[in-house]
């Protein structure tokens, strides 16, 4: 019985709706026999089926109108320099967003006639112009010419913003279903706002105001009648409008004045505004396509670009902030009078050092057989140096050759003004030169003269000692040239640079300013493979005993091994990485400078000796901002509250605390500072003493010598600057840090530095200032030091309980300067540089 249940429950169920069926049956059938019940039925049933199909074919899948309440465009990317003021831009699509507020009514009315004139009658779709297009379709099947779009401003939001651009009818019955959608979601203020953000009007311009400063590098505000006109035309077509080219200028003048007589048409201005604006011409710009200088801050702007990117991605895919969409706000520390000077300075500098080398070769190669023009203007290569320019080889003659630049002109490089020496070969640059060589020229007159970008590079970084702000970054000779930033990305052997931080270790433990090291020949064991290695200074000679300060004013190699041993290089390395230069293992080597670090490294390291050993790290951004204004980065930023009012409240003023941690004794690191005052005094940098200001730094020379290199600044600046080549090589054996780099340096911060106040370094709590003896290091009593270059007595800073106790009397201080003044005579006599030391030794390791 339980097995059969199942089976009368479904026949119960059956019978059931059959006689459901049967009883529908018969009370339709009486009114089915009536002609009219069956065509209304049949008539349903096909509505029902169309529906059914149509919403299959074209409404399924749709986007939500809705959305684009919450729409953001794409917007770029724009930088802020030290003042506030925009420099730069991040952008793939040229756009400013504006609100329907900011676009003038004579605008509108001009995209209103050329576009759609009934827009604020419609509901989405102009059935008069839909019909006009239907039929200019069906004229032209098989012609394979595109028909008329007969699209209303709200279809083509929804086209660009929400299905594409797809050509097909099935596109067409899809925008309009959107378009429909989309009047019942949005005002036509908001659709209008929209499409004035979004068209693309050519120049790589999307969205009107971007497209006023394309064409007219103006505002939409500041737009005359017959350049809204123009504005207005390009929606249907930019490229049919170029003002470049005479067909393009034709077409552009007739269709502009039909946007005016439109517009006068619809009542929106007068005969004579029309007559006035037709008389004008287009007034086009030539291509301008941003508002901002694409040269501004070069290797700076490129560096804040590849930060950016690390952050929030690069394209829209990779979140709402990203670089090239996301319309962020950056806030720098770049300074562009100081880039200027450090760009400058950089450049000269390499280019005094490459004199007298010949040409180093043409810069890139062109295919010619794809057309120069096209190529060259691809390739982004160019230079921005006094009236430089990159050509293009064309042709070359026996006496003369032709070249061609990136915006199609030609020019004539006559054989004599080509005449450098090519490196490879010896012989004269003109004979080298090839069709397709990208060379620098620059103008001879009516003629060009080949110039050489020098084959030897560096950079350069200028950084705020109490905050990490950096203010310029010069990585090479042009950014255009070479995107490789040589500030940031080259590891370099820093030298002697590094010395300031081994003797800060030995101060750390134990040593003082005074203390006496031996300038003598040093053995050490290197292990069972290299043995004991015994090392000189130069030529078997040496100062003997001498105070730690004079072994750095003189760079001198072994007391700064010896001191290094001495302390103990776990200590040394220790104290590197605490400075942020490098992560090292604990050999000899490293003391004097073998291991690999940048110069953004180098110069935050002595900025963070200039801010009493507290912690810094480099900032190209101070801060960055989402589209509506909200801080996103750093994530815990704070607004000074009160630091803008206009007048003070009587309250307690803004204070900023320390950021970093300390990462330095600060006595240490004063110390350091004030012995590396004496490099500039009486040491390696004595080129810079005339600048007359407290200034402290070191000189770098590096076996080889490959690399060249000075840092060091005053209380609120530090830069650094390192010269070397690509591929590390001997820059010839006169080149040291004080005759290449420290020039640069000076070229550079010296305009800077005269615009700011003479503030000394200033000591931290506990340093006791003790009058000594410079030589030898002994404490003088009744003698008060002399500004004089080499005084017999100086001031030296001493930890508490550290200075020296033994007296001198005031007598024996000439004699005992006198007898020092025949010692180091006498080394002198018989001294070579550092570098050459370290090339005969092969560096310590």
């Amino acid at each position: 019985m339980e097995e059969a249940r199942p089976e009368n429950a479904a026949s119960s169920f059956t019978q059931r709706l059959r006689r459901g069926v049967s009883g529908l049956r018969q009370s339709v059938h009486p009114h089915w026999e009536r002609r009219w019940f069956r065509w209304i039925a049949i008539g349903l049933g096909g509505l029902l089926l169309a529906y059914g199909l149509f919403w299959l074919i074209f409404a399924r899948g749709l986007p939500d109108a809705s959305t684009l309440l919450n729409y953001e465009p794409p917007l770029p990317t724009i930088v802020r320099d030290v003042d506030g003021q925009p420099v730069h831009s991040y952008a793939r699509e040229r756009r400013v967003q504006l609100q329907y507020s900011d676009y003038p009514p004579l605008l509108i009315h001009a995209y209103l006639s050329a576009e759609d004139k009934t827009f604020f009658e419609h509901h989405g779709v102009d059935l008069t112009g839909l019909a006009g297009a239907v039929v200019d379709y069906a004229t032209k099947i098989g012609s394979g010419q595109r028909a008329r779009g007969g699209s209303t401003i709200t279809q083509q939001v929804a086209k660009n913003l929400l299905i594409g651009d797809e050509y097909s009818p099935t596109r067409k019955v899809k925008e309009m279903i959107l378009a429909y959608r989309m009047e019942g979601v949005l005002s036509k203020q908001q659709i209008l706002e929209l499409y004035l953000n979004q068209i693309f009007l050519g120049r790589n311009a999307y969205g009107v105001q971007a497209a006023a400063r394309a064409y007219f590098d103006k505002d939409v505000a500041d737009l005359k009648l017959h350049e809204m006109a123009y504005l207005a035309i390009l929606p249907k077509g930019p490229a049919n409008y170029r003002p470049e080219s005479a067909t393009g200028h034709a077409r552009a003048l007739d269709r502009r004045n039909w946007a005016l007589g439109e517009m006068y048409k619809n009542g929106w201005i007068t005969k004579a505004q029309r007559d006035e604006a037709l008389a004008q011409p287009l007034g086009t710009v030539s291509s301008h396509g941003s508002s901002f200088d694409a040269r501004a801050g070069g290797y700076y702007m490129e560096e804040v670009r590849r930060r950016l990117i690390q952050l929030f991605g690069e394209k829209a895919e990779d979140g709402p902030n990203s670089v090239y969409a996301g319309g962020l706000w950056v806030r720098s520390p770049y300074d562009p009078k100081m880039q200027d000077l450090t760009a400058t300075a950089l450049r000269n500098g390499l280019l005094r050092f490459d004199a007298g080398k010949g040409w180093s070769g043409p810069i890139g190669r062109v295919d010619m057989d794809r057309g120069w023009e096209r190529e060259l203007a691809a390739s982004y290569i160019d230079v921005d140096y006094a009236g430089w320019r990159v050509a293009a080889l064309i042709d070359r003659g026996s006496s003369s050759a032709r070249i061609g630049f990136s915006d199609g002109s030609t020019g004539t490089l006559p054989a004599g003004s080509a005449q450098l020496p090519y490196r490879k070969t010896g012989g004269p640059a003109f004979a080298a030169m090839k069709p397709g060589d990208l060379i620098v020229v620059a103008r001879n007159g009516q003629e060009w003269a080949l110039r050489n970008i020098p084959e030897v590079s560096g950079g350069m970084v200028v950084e705020e000692t109490h905050s990490g702000r950096v203010h310029a970054m010069q990585g090479g000779f042009d950014s255009r040239l070479s995107s490789y930033n040589r500030a940031t990305q080259a590891m370099r052997q820093p030298g002697s640079t590094i010395k300031p931080f081994v003797y800060a270790a030995a101060l750390d433990n134990g040593m003082t300013p005074a203390s006496i090291i031996v300038d003598g020949p040093l053995c050490v064991y290197q292990g069972a493979g290299l043995g004991q290695k015994c090392f000189r200074n130069f030529s078997g000679g040496s100062a003997g005993p001498q105070t730690m300060r004079w072994g750095v004013e003189q760079s001198r190699n072994l007391m700064t091994v010896r001191a290094a041993s001495q302390t103990g290089m776990d200590r040394v390395v220790r104290t590197i990485k605490a400075m942020g230069i490098g992560d090292y293992q604990p050999y000899l080597s490293f003391a004097l400078g073998a291991g690999e670090t940048t110069v953004e490294r180098m110069v935050n390291a002595y900025a963070m000796l200039a801010n009493q050993g507290r912690q810094l790290t480099p900032k190209l951004m101070d801060y960055v901002q989402d589209r509506h204004g909200k801080v996103i980065w750093p994530q815990r930023w704070r607004a000074c509250d009160g630091c803008n009012m206009a007048n003070w409240d009587g309250k307690p003023m803004p204070r900023f605390g320390f950021e970093g941690k300390q990462v330095m004794n600060p006595m240490t690191a004063y110390q350091v500072v004030h012995i590396a005052e004496g490099v500039i005094q009486r040491g390696t940098a004595t080129m810079l003493a005339d600048l007359k200001r407290p200034l402290f730094g070191k000189t770098g020379t590096t076996n080889g010598p490959t690399n060249v290199w000075f840092v060091g600044g005053s209380p609120d600046l530090v830069a650094g600057v390192y010269i070397g080549y690509d591929q590390p090589r001997s820059l010839g054996g006169w080149a040291q840090g004080g005759r290449v780099a420290a020039p640069i340096w000076k070229a550079a911060m010296a305009p800077v530095l005269e615009t700011m106040p003479k503030t000394p370094f200033v000591a931290p709590a506990g340093i006791r200032m003790v009058t000594i003896d410079r030589r030898s290091g002994k404490r003088v009593y009744g003698v008060w030091p002399t500004d004089e270059p080499k005084p017999a007595v100086i001031w030296e800073a001493f930890k508490p309980e550290s200075e020296p106790r033994r007296s001198i009397r005031k007598e024996e201080v000439a004699a005992q300067d006198k007898a020092a003044a025949r010692v180091e005579a006498a080394v002198q006599r018989h001294q070579r540089t550092d570098s050459d030391f370290l090339q005969d030794q092969g560096g310590i390791y």
